[in-house]
């Protein structure tokens, strides 16, 4: 019994024996291989580089904008009113329908006004013959020269009644100022209008005004005879297309804004004055603007940068940023088509890094032809 204690007790001592000698063995190799067998895993890892996604810079027509809302007006538009008091006798128009420029609108009572130019015409003649008698009896020497200026004075007077009576008698008479559409009567047939009094309106709906305004900003890239385009929520899916013909002079000071008048041609006469529209107003446009995606920009400070991909390495661009729109940034400076650049992984490299590209993209294509809205690039971060 106890010679087969000893027997298996010299066993285990065999076994841990062997196992400590193969471990001792191993950890020699280890230590006499390790630095030579390192090598090459670390000249592979330092071949690749750091792995970086990257996107190639490509060009496209960049259109800056400048979006405001605005209100249409008609391009002239007036409210008739009689100058005279009188009865309406007579109306010559449709309401809603067009007129023309001198077209008979409404014709006032004129008998009194009538009878007011025979009375004058009447005191006229008198005083006419009145300044013929006064001449003749001057010149036989046996009329005063003051009777002879009083008898001139009364003839002048008598004659300004007369234009007088008919001015008032004109005005009886009224008709449309220009060529346009007549709005909605506020007085009938056999009303007694008194002088100033709302009769109609007339509005030349063709073309349509839209006033808006943007921001001072854009003073430099404001010129007459610029694109807007004009969208109503009336006409969905619709886009109205006219010209910048007229600015303010004087900056609104308030809002730190330029107000700015386009024409609308409206032949179909589908927009209204007084409606509510959005404006798009085309400041600028650039062909083969440089563009890229806008995560690969990295803000410091005031300054925008960019790590390009050359021969390997990441090599640090200072950048000056246009227009933004969909992810995307116009460049000004500091970059060529055909450039790579880095759009994600710049916090595990610096200037000079090597790099690994593992997934190369390009522009969506929907971003072409761009319109970028206008946007200054520090006041945005990536």
């Amino acid at each position: 019994m106890l010679a087969c204690q000893t027997e298996r007790m010299n066993l285990m001592a065999r076994r841990l024996g062997a196992a400590a000698a193969m471990l001792a063995a191993f950890a020699f190799g280890a230590v006499a291989l390790g630095p030579a067998a390192m090598r090459p895993a670390q000249a592979q890892g330092q071949g690749q580089g750091v792995p970086v996604e990257v996107a190639q810079v490509t060009t496209d027509t960049v259109i800056q904008e400048a979006t405001a809302v605005g209100t249409l007006l008609s391009n002239e538009s007036v409210i008739i009113r009689p100058e005279i008091a009188g009865r309406i006798v007579d109306i010559r128009f449709e309401e809603g329908e067009p007129v023309e420029k001198g077209q008979l609108l409404f014709k006032l009572d004129d008998s009194v006004y009538q009878a007011e130019l025979a009375d004058a015409e009447a005191r006229l003649e008198l005083a006419r013959r009145n300044m013929q008698r006064a001449r003749e009896l001057f010149k036989k020497g046996a009329g005063t020269a003051r009777n002879l200026d009083q008898a001139e004075s009364e003839f002048q007077t008598a004659t300004a009644a007369v234009e007088l009576a008919k001015a008032r008698l004109t005005k009886t008479t009224i008709e449309a100022p220009f060529a346009g559409i007549a709005g909605l009567r506020k007085v009938s047939m056999g009303d007694y209008v008194t002088a100033g009094q709302d009769m109609v309106n007339i509005e030349d709906i063709d073309p349509l005004k839209v006033d808006f305004s943007i921001p001072e900003r854009y003073l430099g890239a404001l010129k007459i005879e610029q694109t807007v385009r004009v969208t109503a929520d009336a006409f969905p899916g619709d886009t109205f297309q006219g010209k910048v013909y007229a600015t303010d002079p004087q900056i609104d000071t308030g809002g730190r804004s330029i107000r700015v008048r386009a024409l609308i041609p409206n032949d179909d006469r589908m927009l209204r004055p007084g409606l509510f529209v959005r404006v798009r107003l085309q400041l600028e446009r650039r062909e083969n603007a440089i563009l890229i995606p806008e995560q690969a920009l990295v803000p410091r400070g005031e300054d925008r940068f960019v790590f390009k991909v050359v021969d390997g390495k990441a090599a640090q661009t200072k950048v000056e940023i246009g227009q933004r729109r969909f992810g995307h940034a116009e460049i000004l400076s500091g970059l060529e088509r055909g450039d790579i650049v880095v759009t994600a992984g710049q916090l595990k490299i610096r200037d000079g890094a090597p790099v690994q590209p593992v997934n190369q993209t390009g522009i969506r294509d929907d971003a072409a032809p761009g319109t970028l809205e206008p946007g200054d690039g520090d006041d945005e971060e990536s």
